[in-house]
């Protein structure tokens, strides 16, 4: 049975004194509002600026904005989390060689394709932003935005492979097979690492 309400003078608002809140026109609550009888100092700022630019210079004295050659923002030296991450690849590459780093090492570029394939058949659509990527990046991108096999941040791509693997996660042998390879181009940086700092 529901609770019924109480009637009566007696409530908890009137034995404490307590008022109530009005939710009608009258309890409309205002700002006081003061209505300044000078100008701020701001607007008499502004207006002698506009009034000594005005005097200085016209239309016609006014030149073009000079050129400023652009630097870019990357520095020569890497960055901190970059040494970082280099450091974890390379203690990560100098571990012994295990099974399955055997079995990577037997991975063909034909198996990385048809991997590959298979990853693009799992989508509705094609993925339009990477097609100036080589096939190794694209799978390495796959694997870093991949969360079952935990954070990309702060880990070298080796590394994390190797912890997926040791806690039973069966990250994708491809994977470690792009790792393996001894090219320049493959980072041990997440680019989602790269992107973030």
């Amino acid at each position: 049975m529901p609770p019924t309400r109480r009637r009566g003078g007696n409530t908890a608002a009137t034995a404490s004194n307590q008022a109530t809140l009005s939710f009608g026109s009258k309890s409309r609550v205002t700002k006081p509002s003061v209505v300044p009888s000078i100008r701020s100092q701001k607007a008499k700022d502004l207006e002698t600026l506009d009034a000594s630019l005005s005097k200085e210079s016209s239309v016609e004295d006014i030149s073009e904005p000079e050129q400023v050659p652009v630097t870019p923002t990357e520095s020569p030296q890497p960055h901190v989390a970059e040494l970082a991450v280099r450091s974890q690849a390379r203690a990560e590459i100098q571990q012994p060689l295990s099974s399955e780093d055997e079995k990577a090492g037997k991975v063909t570029e034909l198996q990385l394709r048809q991997y590959w394939k298979r990853e693009e058949a799992r989508r509705k659509g094609p993925r339009v932003h990477q097609a100036d990527l080589t096939l190794r990046e694209r799978i390495l991108r796959h694997f870093d935005l991949s969360s079952q096999y935990g954070p990309c941040i702060g880990i070298a791509r080796l590394k994390r492979w190797r912890r997926a693997h040791m806690l039973g996660l069966k990250p994708p042998i491809e994977v470690l097979a792009v790792l393996l390879k001894q090219d320049d181009d493959v980072k041990q940086r997440a680019y989602i690492d790269e992107l973030m700092s």
